[in-house]
């Protein structure tokens, strides 16, 4: 079955929020439960950051306990690497998926480790945008997918430097392409890879294939210089920059088969996040609305 059939079969998780191991337990972290307790709209699912050494903590647990919906996002695993796909790491993952029950996988697409995955390493690079590359990371997207029978929806990770002759919206149409999977657009890493590349926030979306697009995120985002050199950094924070903005709202309006929505702001207070969770849903009712109307 292709992608434009199983992608009917997936949830609609409307809006929610991400967490990691121990997230919670952070000074001023967003209680994600007293958040769905209070603003259900804006909590309709939970995004596990997982690395399989440390598993899933107690707030976790709770949350798929009381059987609201999650999603897999690992932490730990390059996909273009066949050496990473070890009997012992999938074994886990799939004592995971089992345990979490989780709408798909999904993560992003990048180097999660460099040489042997070693426990806390999380380095996270940027794929080299070449069509090798792609091909590869396509590869080790439908062995994930085949392994744990659920669907494995790349991320375009974040960057301040990139290398490779591709556009990054090009590489991943290719990915998708090539692994017939759909995609995780983060809306903030396609804006600091834009600034990053002196491209304009909106270049190369339009001839993106946005039906891919399953799930989005949002998240803040922090302009920085160091010696002359401008990069943006990727803090999670409440304040999203305008070229976030720009970017999710013409991706959203394009992405028929979108699913579910990330606000990326567990480091902060659950006042703080309100006015981005409020503008995400306006925006996301605007684009159905003119979806309807068509």
């Amino acid at each position: 079955m292709d992608f434009s059939k199983r992608v009917e079969a997936l949830p609609r998780l409307g809006v929610g929020v991400s967490t990691e191991y121990g997230a919670a337990a952070a000074v001023g972290a967003l209680d994600v439960a007293g958040l769905r307790a209070r603003y259900p709209e804006y909590a309709g699912f939970l995004e596990l950051g997982v690395e399989v050494d440390k598993g899933l903590d107690d707030d976790a647990r709770r949350w798929i306990a009381s059987g609201a919906p999650v999603t897999y996002h690992f932490l730990d695993i390059n996909l273009d690497e066949p050496e990473d796909f070890d009997p012992a790491w999938l074994d886990a993952v799939r004592a995971l998926v089992a345990e979490a029950s989780p709408a798909w996988l999904c993560g992003d697409a990048g180097l999660w480790h460099f040489g042997p995955r070693e426990r806390g390493h999380m380095l996270l690079l940027p794929p080299v945008l070449t069509d090798d590359s792609a091909s590869a990371l396509a590869e080790g997207i439908v062995r994930l997918r085949e392994a744990t029978g659920r669907e494995v929806i790349p991320e375009n990770p974040p960057g301040s430097a990139w290398v490779g002759d591709l556009h990054l919206l090009d590489f991943f149409a290719r990915v998708c392409e090539r692994a017939d999977t759909g995609m995780l657009l983060d809306t903030a890493h396609l804006a600091i890879y834009q600034q990053a590349c002196g491209h304009a926030p909106l270049t190369g979306l339009d001839g993106f294939p946005c039906d891919r697009i399953v799930e989005m995120h949002v998240a803040g985002g922090r302009e920085r210089h160091h010696e002359g050199f401008p990069w943006i950094e990727d803090d999670h924070d409440v304040t999203v920059l305008p070229a976030t903005w720009e970017i999710f709202e013409r991706a959203a309006a394009r992405a028929d088969h979108l699913k579910a929505v990330v606000f990326e702001c567990e480091r902060n207070t659950l006042e703080a996040t309100l006015p981005g969770f409020a503008r995400i849903a306006e925006i996301l009712e605007r684009a159905d609305g003119a979806r309807r109307a068509s």
